[in-house]
């Protein structure tokens, strides 16, 4: 198999499509680590089905003049982790199987990391648990503008569509409001279980 060497931003609990990238056998994953830190992208929030509609679930930083992905710092003025989880409960309490895994979700937010990157990846080890997945990554070990990997940096917006073609699968709130696409690996897992890494493995992606 010849292996595509693919250079991913760290997303807080990622979108379906950036699993769709990071979990296909064909890419070896170097994770951005020194990138300056871009406002309003999923690297400090996530998108989750509540009962109005999309809601963003966004982590609080310091604003203390650095820059570097590596080296921006939470926030814990305000009691974030427990205002997220509650609006997570509240999303996905009558979901097929919210229960089955809040325990391990609910230990995504008793981390207490400094720093926005090792929460991310912290929080990643505990959705890999939970899709009994081990893909192995890397760290980068310096900023390149061009690198030689395929740079997946801006390829994943906050702002606009999704460029990744999904089926659509039952919501708990779809009936209401329609299906939203391409929403945070929980809004997946909450509501396709243990179907949702073959879910991922047929997402059309767009190199």
């Amino acid at each position: 198999m010849n292996m595509n060497n693919v250079l991913l931003p760290v997303f807080y609990l990622p979108p379906i499509s950036w699993f769709s990238v990071f979990l296909n056998p064909e890419n070896e994953i170097v994770f951005e680590q020194f990138e300056s830190f871009p406002k309003q992208t999923y690297r400090n929030r996530t998108n989750i089905y509540g009962a109005n509609g999309k809601l963003s679930l966004i982590i609080p930083i310091q604003h203390n003049g650095k820059r570097e992905l590596k080296e921006i710092e939470i926030s814990h003025r305000e009691d974030w982790r427990n205002l997220h989880w509650k609006s997570i409960k509240t999303a996905y309490q009558s979901s097929p199987y919210f229960e089955f895994y809040e325990d391990k979700f609910r230990k995504i937010f008793d981390l207490k990391e400094k720093y926005l990157l090792d929460f991310n990846l912290k929080g990643l080890e505990i959705i890999q648990q939970i899709l009994k997945t081990e893909k192995a990554h890397s760290l980068n070990v310096e900023y390149i503008k061009n690198p030689e990997e395929i740079n997946f940096r801006e390829k994943f917006s906050a702002k606009l569509p999704s460029e990744f073609e999904m089926e659509e699968y039952y919501q708990t709130f779809s009936d209401k409001l329609g299906f939203l696409n391409d929403l945070s690996i929980l809004d997946l897992i909450c509501n396709k279980g243990q179907e949702s890494l073959t879910y991922i493995k047929n997402i059309k992606q767009s190199y």
